[in-house]
């Protein structure tokens, strides 16, 4: 059987795909030859790259995702971050993330500098 799989275009195009791709899934796991849904992920996925991006969450968001991910709370950070004030102001958007406090995160914690280093979103 052969098929073609066509690049995706439109919103149509990338619509069409992800039907598809749910049909073939249940093909492939009832044993069918998954060549055209793996074709199909890898567009549906580089579509999804340019038109629909997912970005770098914000420091204070990383930090708390750390935490919760950790089962930590905010008074772990002190050692790294200094007082338990600054930790709070930190974590409220009261204070900015220093250059050592980045360093001290990203080299104790493993939160990854790219994060850490963003420039905060404008505000509305």
């Amino acid at each position: 059987m052969v098929v073609t799989v066509t690049p995706i275009r439109t919103e149509s195009d990338y619509e069409a795909a992800l039907a598809r791709i749910d049909v073939l899934m249940d093909a492939v796991s009832a044993g069918a030859n998954g060549d055209e849904l793996d074709v199909l992920v890898t567009l549906v996925e580089r579509y999804e790259d340019i038109h629909y991006p997912i970005g770098y969450p914000e420091p204070v968001a990383a930090i708390r995702f750390y935490l919760d991910q950790h089962d930590l709370a905010e008074s772990d950070l002190v050692p790294w971050l200094g007082t338990p004030e600054s930790v709070a102001e930190l974590l409220a958007g009261k204070r900015d993330l220093t250059m050592p406090m980045a360093r001290a995160l990203h080299e104790r914690l493993g939160i990854p500098a790219e994060i850490l280093l963003r420039k905060p979103a404008a505000v509305a």
